[in-house]
């Protein structure tokens, strides 16, 4: 029987280790993967379209808006970031469980439209590794440092929203919980009932 897969909100500032996190989580587990996301933001090197996000000009995000493409959309930085309900039901629709890499208030719009999820947030260990992670992304001026270094005290306001909290101070360590925190999805009564309907019914017959 084919059954829906999970809902993962993964939220965390810039600087936490989020996307490298993710990354090793969808290469080290079976049937998961992220819902790429649309934004307006220029594509960095080494970005590659459909795979990082997808990138749009702002009136195709907007008007993508006024569609209600979108289960959650954010602006950051002067840029529009968002998760359409195609990108989310393509994934759950093959049975593969999904994670939305988003910010916090992508995450509370998302809690709104969809009751049956699971949200994890990841914090640095100090303030000072996390400036150290972000100067040494090479990628980024001063200027720009300085606003995702007060950005990422904003998000961080707002860890008690979710359902996990991951601290990353040792990467491997972290993934583990990671990991943990899927599996434990997969296991939930109703998700294992659905998937095992015949052998219940067999059992209890």
């Amino acid at each position: 029987m084919n059954v829906k897969g999970n809902v993962f909100i993964v939220s965390a500032p810039s600087g936490a280790g989020k996307t490298s996190l993710v990354k090793r989580l969808i290469n080290d587990t079976d049937n998961i993967q992220v819902a790429v996301s649309h934004t307006t933001r220029p594509a960095r090197q080494g970005d590659v379209d459909g795979q990082d996000y997808y990138f749009v000009e702002r009136p195709t995000f907007e008007q993508m808006m006024t569609n209600g493409d979108f289960v959650e959309y954010a602006e950051v930085f002067g840029n529009y970031y968002g998760t359409s309900h195609l990108a989310i039901e393509r994934c759950l629709g093959s049975g593969s469980d999904v994670i939305l890499e988003i910010d916090w208030q992508g995450a509370a719009q998302v809690r709104q439209k969809m009751s049956d999820v699971c949200s994890v947030f990841i914090l640095p260990p100090s303030r000072d590794i996390l400036l150290q992670r972000l100067r040494g992304r090479g990628t980024d001026s001063d200027e720009v440092i300085e606003r995702r270094t007060l950005e990422a005290v904003e998000e961080m306001k707002h860890l008690r929203q979710a359902d996990f909290l991951l601290i990353n101070d040792d990467f491997e360590t972290t993934l583990a919980e990671l990991q943990a925190i899927v599996l434990a999805g997969r296991l939930r009564m109703e998700r294992q009932t659905g998937k095992h309907r015949d052998l219940i019914e067999e059992l209890l017959r």
